[in-house]
């Protein structure tokens, strides 16, 4: 049986964690005079509660470390359970939530998604502004905990080349794990710090320059405003949006590797010289289809496509234009790009960079030994054989993605919905990017419109495409519970 007194520990801690959060937009708002203050204590209290009972309770009983199966459960367990905290004030405040809402909200803003349903953000109080923003920030921190300490260790869809990586000690960034952390916190505070001070230096306002911060860094992508960030209609703030949306879809491992005297090891990461390549080649093309096909100017086409496209394919999800009406070619590169996503070790979701990597490397060899059977070929990924257990890792990974997807669209479908919105919203859930395509789901709207079975099941595929899918299926085996 999983002994289940270390997890339910680490979860208490992380409930007091989430608890301490919420002072601060209880802080914004008594500061403003608006009386959602209350909710944001009468909510920590409750989340600190809970959590509070839940250490006590197993302190003294939690020693020792966690097991490969306690592992999939407390990944999978903490995902679900802080967004149930996460949502007390967001159906409390005054914004007219339901539980479903204030849940796929909470979903939304924890897994960096970006899909809303508050309509109103121009008017909204800022204490709830600044939740969603830290939900958002706490969850990019997370998903780099996880992807660079939790999944290589789970040997989740490839995620263990990583592993293989780090476990030489002439490669390790640091010789300590907690060093390394330590350091990966203070570059991700850094970047925060440095994106809002280059908002307000852009033209944003105090408040909603650090609000964009935490979630262009976390390739989140809610916003202050409910045009996003075409509100303010700056090509300066778009530029440092795009910077800092590039810069969270690099691996976090190779920036703290530079600040300690490697920065040549950013450039020479293959993984990260593909996404840039894939980046550049999808700005070029969209620039080109709105400069020749659309009678758009060239400066301004630049300026769409470069911020729509990252925005899109880092799974950030801001959108300065309704990309939607641009015409079929520009719709259908916007689908195929949800899907991408950025690296491994990074904010971003999707299927990551290294995958495709993987794949093309093991096709190519599949070529080569078509036009020589009696050749011995070997895949290299960043400049190492890539074992066969990583091959068959991403190729399951792949084949149950697009299983996933079909089958989140399908359901889509039969809670009535049309099928761009139905196609589109399987795939941003499941890819954590934030806005659909069409009139409802599009650039244009949000999700409120949605039916109630249609949230929960976008809310599933949010946590499916942000625990990379294997993680939550194993939990769904019986001989998993068995073992």
């Amino acid at each position: 049986m999983i002994d289940f007194r270390p997890i339910l520990f680490i979860v208490g801690v992380l409930l007091a964690t989430l608890a301490a959060a919420m002072v601060l937009p209880a802080v914004a708002d008594a500061a403003v005079g608006n009386r959602d203050w209350q909710v944001f204590a009468i909510s920590a209290a409750l989340t600190l509660f809970v959590g509070g009972i839940l250490v006590l309770s197993t302190r003294g009983l939690a020693r020792g470390g966690i097991g490969l199966r306690q592992a999939f459960v407390l990944t999978t367990l903490c995902w679900l359970v802080i967004p149930t905290f996460a949502a007390l004030p967001f159906m409390f405040a005054d914004l007219k939530l339901d539980y479903t809402d204030a849940f796929f909200e909470a979903k939304s803003g924890v897994t960096t998604t970006g899909a809303t349903v508050i309509v109103g953000l121009d008017h909204a109080a800022p204490g709830i502004l600044l939740w969603r923003a830290l939900l958002q920030w706490l969850g990019g921190i997370g998903i780099i905990a996880m992807a660079l300490v939790v999944l290589p260790m789970l040997q989740v869809g490839g995620m263990q080349l990583f592993r293989m990586e780090s476990s030489d000690r002439s490669e390790k960034a640091l010789p300590r794990a907690a060093q390394f952390a330590a350091w990966t916190g203070f570059l991700y505070l850094g970047f925060t710090l440095l994106c809002a001070a280059l908002y307000r230096l852009a033209g944003m306002g105090g408040f909603d320059a650090v609000a964009h911060a935490m979630t262009t860094i976390a390739t989140g992508g809610f916003s202050t405003r409910d045009s996003s960030v075409g509100f303010y209609k700056e090509p300066l703030i778009d530029l440092v949006a795009i910077i800092f949306m590039l810069i969270g879809s690099l691996p976090f491992v190779l920036y703290v590797r530079a600040v300690r005297g490697a920065p040549g090891m950013l450039w020479r990461d293959e993984q990260v010289r593909w996404f840039l390549g894939i980046v550049l080649m999808v700005v070029s093309a969209m620039t080109m289809y709105l400069v020749f096909l659309r009678g758009v100017a060239g400066p301004d086409a630049l300026r769409m496509a470069a911020f729509n496209v990252v925005s899109v394919i880092t799974g950030t999800g801001y959108a300065t234009t309704d990309y939607g009406a641009w015409g079929g070619f520009a719709v259908t590169s916007m689908f195929c790009v949800m899907f991408i996503g950025g690296c491994a070790g990074s904010t971003t979701c999707g299927i990551k960079v290294f995958r495709l990597q993987v794949l093309y490397a093991s096709a190519n060899i599949q070529v080569r030994r078509l036009l020589q059977p009696n050749g011995v070929f070997i895949p290299y990924y960043n400049g190492k054989p890539i074992p066969d257990a990583v091959t068959e890792s991403v190729m399951a990974f792949f084949f149950l993605f697009l299983l996933c997807f079909m089958a989140i669209a399908v359901g889509l479908s039969l809670a009535g919905l049309d099928f761009i919105t139905a196609v589109s919203g399987a795939a941003t859930a499941i890819s954590n990017v934030g806005p659909g395509l069409g009139p409802i789901i599009g650039p244009a709207g949000n999700f409120a419109s949605l039916p109630d079975p249609a949230k929960w099941l976008l809310a599933a595929g949010m946590l499916l495409g942000r625990l990379e899918l294997f993680t939550v299926l194993v939990l769904l085996m019986p001989s998993f519970w068995r073992a």
